[in-house]
Order: C-alpha cells, then structure tokens, then sequence
C-alpha cells in the first residue's frame, strides 16, 4: 500500500525524512515522495542528507505572484490528479504551509485519509502565527488521523472535538532527523561556516545562529531583530553571528540592509540540513522565529530566544529550553547578554519533544489506520 508524503518547504521534508525511512521497513507500506513545487530545490536538498529523493513532483505551472492563493490554486488539481492516478492508502501533510492545506483538501475530496504529521500546535490566535495557525485549525477538521508530537498538542485536540482514538502522542520527527545527522558528524561544506569554524578556533569566541523568515516577521518586525543583532556583536567582541538567509526577496533585502557590512557577521545561502546541524550543536546562543530550530535545540541543550511574541511550541519554553522575546530590540539584547553571561541558563533534561523514536511509532499508527 502507497502512503504519499507531501512535501512544499525544506522543514516539512526535514520531518518527514524519518517517517520515509521508517515506513520503508514496514513490510506492507511504500512511502512516495513526493514534492509540491513551494520551494524549489530545497525539498532535493534536505532529502539528500538522508539518503532520499523525490519520488514525484507534482506538475504545478510557474507562480509569477508568490501568494498563498496562487500557490494553492495551483497546487490543489495537481494533487487530485497524483491521488487519483496513485489511488493510495493515505497522504500524510506535515505541519501548516500552503502545501499542507493544498494536499490535505484534494485527499479530503477523493476519500483518501489524511495523517497530520506534528498535529495540534496551537496560539488560539489566528493573527499568530499568520497563515499557519488557521491552516493548522483548518486540516484538524479533515484528518484522519492526528499524529502529535507532545500531549500538550494532543490535549488542545481533544479540547477541540477531536476523538481521541484519532490522536497519537508519537514525540516530533525533528528530534530523529536531528539526531541522525549529528551522529554522522560531516565536516561543513558552506565556506562561510566552514571560515567561521576557523575563526573562531584560531581565535577563540562563541557562534551565535540567527534564522527569521516567517511572514509575521517581514518588514519592520524582522528589521527591530535584526538591529539587535547588530548591537549584540558590538557589545560581545567575542561573538561571531552566522546568519542563513531564507531567499525569499522580502526576507533577504532586509537581512542584506541591517547586518550586510557587519563584521564579525556571515550572512549565507540556506544551509544543507547537516551544516544547519553542524551550526545549531556548537551555537552559544540561537535566536530565530523558526518552529523547527525551537524543536531541534533542546536536544544539545543549545539556548533559543524566540523572536516572535507568541509560539505553538510552548513545551521548550516550560521545559526552560527557550525564551520569548518578541521583537524588541532592548528585551533581545538584554536577554542575550544574560544568556551569553551565563546568569540565564538553560535547565538539563531530556528534550520536551521525543527521544528520537517518533517516526517508529507514527508508522504504528498509520498501519493501523489503513490496514483493514
């Protein structure tokens, strides 16, 4: 039986990398991947670091405006056409982009159950994160199958109706993805990282990652961040900031406009999965609005302030993994400076979201989904 994979963005095949591998194994279940068009080469790129490729792609015409709508126009009849070809025994759609709810209505209208991978994260607030959280309300309506990666996502659907012999607690798939790659221990292969590797071993010092890409973050948002990380690497000599740039223009024109001539600061290309695990493990402080790297960082007890006022991810926050601080300049400095300091600490403990075993056990369960 096909069990088909969506994939738009690098995050979402991130997390589905694990389930691929593990659905591999199963004797009656054959994972296909398959690649929405959203992010054009970085679905091949985050795959290859596990040893995986697109099994098909769906043929969407080229987006000229880049919105959600046009996205998911198009997105949507292309869908319907792979599952009516295909006709498998599930599609699993992995988190809350514009190719999740795309994929999630076809197979909703050709009867084909669908499985939400990292189901149940939730801000009750549709402003926040904007457009993920209504997407994420929105497929909750139509699954069959909820795969949640912590009870406390599995309770907010349970609060909403959701029945709970539909909702499985399974850990996140990130924490499998994260943990495979470190194991592998790859030297870098971007030549900034690499440099700043070097940097920083003749010279000592500490790496501080910086990510911010979400909408709510575009524009004057992101620029408030992004001049804190100005001022955080005038106050910290020692602190080197490597900056991976999401390509969106709206993104990269800011990141360019804030930080491009700043020294001690490498601003690069979107990082291959390994160097952004290589990046995140010897970091001394992450600041970003990424959900992923909220997720990925407590398993090397990396410290995170989340540039964003709110988060679905409050686990790392309660665990003491992370801190909210929004997008004021004054309230992210202060913060790093005590992280970096060492009068903020991060609490030892095992990671809020799994022990690596997730992919394991959302198999389990979509066995049991489809098998008669």
């Amino acid at each position: 039986m096909e069990i088909l994979l969506l994939a738009g963005t690098r995050p979402e095949a991130v997390k589905l990398a694990p389930l691929a591998l593990a659905l591999r194994a199963h004797p009656t279940l054959r994972p296909v991947l398959v690649h929405s068009g959203q992010h054009e080469g970085m679905v091949e790129q985050a795959l290859r670091a596990f040893g995986l490729a697109v099994d098909t792609r769906l043929d969407v015409p080229p987006r000229v405006s880049g919105g959600q709508a046009e996205l998911v126009a198009g997105v949507l009849p292309a869908m319907d056409a792979a599952l009516a070809e295909r006709r498998p025994a599930a599609l699993v759609v992995q988190g809350d982009t514009a190719t999740v709810l795309a994929g999630a209505l076809a197979a909703f209208w050709r009867e084909v159950p669908v499985v939400h991978l990292e189901a149940g994260l939730r801000t009750h607030d549709l402003a926040a994160p904007f457009p993920e959280e209504g997407t994420r309300q929105m497929v909750a309506r139509i699954a069959a199958l909820h795969l949640a990666p912590t009870e406390r996502a599995a309770a907010a659907l349970r609060a909403e109706g959701v029945p709970a012999n539909r909702v499985v607690v399974t850990g996140n798939t990130v924490v499998d993805a994260v943990r495979d790659i470190a194991a592998r221990d790859l030297p870098p292969r971007d030549p900034a990282l690499a440099e700043v590797e070097r940097a920083l071993a003749a010279e000592g010092g500490r790496l501080v990652l910086v990510t911010s890409h979400r909408r709510e973050s575009w524009g004057e948002p992101m620029a408030r961040t992004l001049s804190a990380v100005r001022h955080l690497v005038a106050d910290h000599p020692d602190v080197r900031v490597l900056l991976p740039a999401h390509p969106n223009p709206a993104v990269r024109a800011v990141v360019d406009a804030e930080l491009g001539r700043v020294a001690r600061v490498a601003v690069t290309e979107p990082l291959d999965y390994p160097d952004l695990v290589r990046a995140l493990s010897r970091a001394a402080l992450v600041l970003t609005d990424s959900g992923g790297i909220q997720e990925e960082a407590p398993s090397f007890g990396t410290p995170v302030l989340v540039l964003r006022e709110v988060t679905e991810r409050m686990e790392a926050v309660h665990a003491g993994c992370a801190w909210l601080v929004g997008t004021d300049p004054e309230l992210i400095t202060k913060t790093a400076a005590e992280v970096l300091s060492g009068s903020l600490r991060t609490r030892a403990g095992a990671s809020p979201y799994g022990d690596g075993t997730a992919a394991a056990t959302a198999v389990d369960a979509i066995a049991r989904l489809v098998t008669p």
